[in-house]
Order: structure tokens, then sequence, then C-alpha cells
């Protein structure tokens, strides 16, 4: 089958969408398809075509940037171009292009299956409220073109805005979560590195970026340091010069400054380096506090490195703790209810810890590109069947 992938980002971006797109494209070249990445090349230094894992990837020239969208003024050509080559067209939304692209899917009478990752909440300003809300509109035409629409969980699915318009349409995959097993020198090189050694340990994955709720932890640290004060803070992910978030992280910087001998950004990681990370928290804390974080590939990450989460409790978000039992959840926005789940998983890990496989039974990447795949194939046949009619 020859899949045509469209997203704004992709690798070596990194986000929670990109991983989950690079997962879930490469599982399926592994199962034999052929995987074509359309995207933009948001950085010039990125060459225009590309294969990494299987998986080619064709990156379209930007000419501007309007918030953190890019504009593509070729990316119609190269839509049409490739829809007619494709068998199946899979967009991942929130997308500027997707509109465009889902409406040739239609015209050349092509399966369109949308992967909706979150809820659009851009920073305030005049330019952002047009952004979103132009946005908004091709998402919801992208909707009206498409088969099917994917949602991460049925909360989230049930309460977002967007996906609880088009209920009919949406079908729920599990989101590809994989991570290798810690391996246990690793972990030890790990924590003499970042001298561990007599210390409780918070974990954060993400980027710093206002929707990741990095405040609240900050926030917190003095309800914890009261309790445990040799405490300190991991994190791990992209901090310095995030695109559109420069603002967020000069406003962060004093906080930073006051818990300097508690909190440590360990940078970007490979992903043997990311189980070791995990391994060598004491708890995983995820804050985000709207509807831009869906779920949090991160936190499953931590329960298959056997690292119970403390999460906000939101749509989506609170699914993997309710699914495994691997942590607690708490009010968004709420410094002082988070420290409180943080001290009682630290209170009483061994009742929030199970086995891996406890885990990869509900969320793993194979399971991921086999629903997918039965989805194309179901949408291809209902196609072939509808044009055999005419």
């Amino acid at each position: 089958m020859k899949i045509l992938v469209a997203l704004t980002y992709y690798r070596p971006h990194i986000s929670g969408l990109t991983i989950y797109v690079e997962r879930a494209a490469r599982a399926l070249a592994a199962r034999g398809h052929e995987v074509l990445v359309l995207t933009s090349q948001y950085d010039r230094r990125l060459p225009l075509e590309e294969v990494r894992d299987g998986v080619r990837i064709r990156r379209v020239p930007v000419l501007m940037r309007v918030s953190k969208g890019v504009i593509m003024p070729t990316i119609g050509w190269w839509a049409t171009r490739l829809a007619h080559w494709a068998d199946v067209l899979w967009l991942h939304l929130p997308q500027f292009d997707a509109a465009g692209i889902a409406l040739r899917g239609r015209v050349f009478r092509k399966p369109v299956v949308l992967t909706y990752h979150c809820d659009v909440t851009l920073p305030p300003g005049w330019l952002n409220r047009v952004a979103n809300r132009v946005v908004h509109l091709m998402d919801h035409l992208a909707a009206r073109f498409a088969d099917a629409i994917v949602s991460y969980t049925e909360d989230y699915a049930r309460h977002s805005p967007y996906l609880s318009r088009y209920l009919a349409k949406v079908r729920v995959i599990p989101p590809p979560v994989e991570i290798p097993v810690p391996d246990p020198e690793r972990v030890a090189a790990f924590r003499a590195r970042w001298g561990l050694e007599g210390q409780v340990v918070i974990g954060m994955a993400a980027r710093l970026a206002a929707e990741k709720g990095v405040e609240y932890l900050l926030e917190a640290l003095p309800h914890i340091l009261a309790v445990y004060p040799n405490a300190r803070v991991l994190f791990a992910g992209p901090y310095r010069n995030v695109l559109g978030e420069e603002a967020y992280a000069r406003r962060l910087a004093p906080l930073f400054e006051r818990y300097r001998d508690h909190w440590t950004f360990v940078g970007v990681l490979e992903p043997e380096e990311m189980a070791a990370f995990y391994a060598s928290c004491d708890v995983v804390v995820l804050p985000s506090w709207n509807a831009t974080e869906s779920f949090g590939l991160v936190q499953v990450e931590a329960m298959l490195c056997g690292t119970p989460v403390v999460a906000s409790d939101l749509p989506g978000v609170r699914v993997p703790t309710q699914t495994t039992g691997m942590g607690l959840t708490f009010p968004p926005r709420d410094s002082r209810a988070l420290a409180q789940a943080i001290l009682r998983v630290l209170a009483e890990r061994p009742a929030f810890c199970r086995p891996r496989e406890w885990v990869a039974q509900h969320y793993n990447t194979e399971r991921t590109a086999a629903a997918y795949e039965a989805l194309f194939e179901e949408l291809r046949a209902s196609r072939d069947r509808r044009k055999k009619g005419d």
C-alpha cells in the first residue's frame, strides 16, 4: 500500500506529534508499505528529500512563518502529485494545509484519514487569534472530506470541541509508545553523571513550552522540599531557543535561578539515554494545563521503565494512569495539589509500580501500526466497492 503522510513538522523537529508520526510511519514501512511523508522544510539546512528508517520524506520550502505555522507556496503542487501516487492519504491535525490535501483525496477518490492530535490554543495576540481561526476552519473542512478521524482516546474525543462534532467518523487507536528496556549499566552511569545518589528525583520530559505547565512544577517545589530537602527535578528535552517559546523561557528564568540547586536541564537524549533517565526518576510529572496536551506519550514511556507518573486531570491525559494504575492525577494549574500528588506517590511508590509487560499490553507501536493498517485496508475496500457500484 502507498501511504501519503502529511503534517507541518516532522523529524528532526521534536514534539509528541512528530515522535508519534515517526514511530507509526517507520512501523508501517517495516510491514511492507511504501510510506512518504510530505512536510515543511522548516529549517533550510534540512534536505528537500531524504529517507529515514525506510520512510521517504519530501520537504516543501517555507516562504514565511505565521505564529507556529508556516506558509509553503508549493505545497498544493506537491499534494496534487503525491495524491495521484498514493493509495491512502493520512493527515495529521492541526494543520493549515489539511483541507486542501483532504480535498485532493476526495477529488481523486482516495481514502482520507485524519489523526487529530490536539486542540490548538495559541498565545494571546491578534495575529495568533487570526491564525487560530484559520487553522480551525481548515481542520473542519478537512473533517468534512475525511473518511475517518483517529483519536488517541475516547475520553479526549468526547471532550474536544472539534472531535465531538464528528464522533460518527471517529476511530480510537492508542498511540505508538516505545522505549528501550533500561540497561542497568547505563542507568548507573546516568545517575553518576548527574550526581543523583541520595537524591529524590522528579522527572519531566517535554519541550520548554507554555502549555506544558513548567511553572506549576516550579511552584510545587517549596512544598516538596519541605518534606524532601534532597529533591531534584531533571528536565529532559529542548529548553533553549524553542520555537515560539522564547518569551516563556525568559519569564521562567528567575525561578530556574532560584531553584538552580534543585533543577537540572539534561537536554535532548537518545532513546537509550531516555530509558536511563526514566529509570533514574522516582516519579515523572506531566503538568500540562490545556487541550494541546491530549495524551502525553512520555508518561507511558516512564511507566514502561517502571516509573510511576503524576499527570494533569485532563481529557485523554488521565487515561494512562486510569488504564495502568501507575500514578495519580491532579487538577490542572493547581501547584499545591501537584505537590500533594507527588508526595503521595513518593511515600507509597511500590503501590504504583507495575511490570513492563502490564503496560506494554495496552500501549505499543506494533499494535498502533496494525490498527492503522486495518483501517486503511477497510477504507480502500469500501472505496473500491463504491467505484464498482458507479
